[in-house]
């Protein structure tokens, strides 16, 4: 087996005297969609954002393609070919998808002068086309991101994560719910229906992904609450809870351990 794109070991994360993570390690093979669940509290966020550079582990490391970035910055995680997507909307309101699409590639294309005196798409526009054919939302290429429903604002978002190529996508709760101004917001503009993207979106938004991984061989990370979709869109599952690994293998495998029935999916 070849070495792993993404390799986790003995993280450990204490906020005063709470332990949010306790020792996780893990590996994430290319190719792979893995899914990283667990009940509220249980230190995925966590984990997370120590993965990303966000936070500094107290303990443990990161290693990405065998080099060293615990602690690392985004842009510089970036350049090593990790892109992730947030749980709350990246997407500029005001800019069309195709601009949204574009500024998103335009921090990895070239350099600093080149992108102050070269093309005002920094030579990205057939490259954002492409993806948003892929996306299939070549209908709404010209269209004010702020305007499309939330469900297709999910997928710009994820888009652009893609735009600079990378190996590895963390993705950060991709079928999460609104927050409440927001879903006031979609319901009153869109009728968008309550509690996040709708399930059409979101069997889109799992078909595209499964695509685009079987197409570049990308590997993912997801963070989800939403179980059906993490079951249906992952390879292999690792849950948490109370900072540690608690189970690891198959959705099949996940769905029939007693220990997560117990302590997350209920019984």
């Amino acid at each position: 087996m070849t070495a792993p794109i993404l390799s986790i070991r003995n993280i450990t994360k204490s906020f005063g005297g709470i332990k949010a993570v306790r020792g996780v390690s893990f590996d994430v093979h290319k190719g792979e969609i893995l899914g990283l669940i667990g009940p509220n509290g249980s230190g995925k966020s966590t984990l997370f954002n120590c993965i990303l550079g966000q936070l500094q582990p107290d303990e443990g490391s990161v290693e990405v393609k065998g080099v060293p970035v615990t602690g690392m910055r985004a842009s510089k995680l970036n350049r090593l070919g990790v892109g992730r997507t947030f749980q709350q909307l990246s997407v500029f309101p005001q800019m069309t998808v195709l601009d949204n699409i574009i500024v998103a590639g335009q921090e990895h294309k070239g350099t600093l002068i080149s992108r102050l005196f070269g093309p005002t798409d920094a030579g990205l526009t057939q490259a954002a086309d492409q993806l948003i054919e892929f996306f299939r939302l070549t209908h709404l290429r010209d269209t004010p991101a702020g305007s499309l429903s939330y469900g297709q604002q999910k997928l710009v978002d994820a888009a652009m994560a893609f735009m600079a190529g990378p190996d590895l996508v963390l993705l950060d709760e991709p079928a999460a719910a609104m927050d409440e101004a927001t879903e006031r917001h979609f319901i009153r503009e869109f009728d968008e229906p309550a509690g996040g993207v709708n399930l059409t979106m979101l069997a889109h938004l799992k078909e595209r992904l499964v695509a685009y991984n079987a197409e570049h061989g990308t590997t993912f990370v997801v963070i989800e609450h939403n179980m059906e979709f993490v079951m249906s869109l992952c390879t292999r599952i690792v849950v948490l809870a109370e900072g540690a690994i608690i189970a690891e293998g198959s959705p099949d495998e996940i769905r029939a351990n007693q220990t997560v029935i117990d302590a997350y999916l209920g019984g």
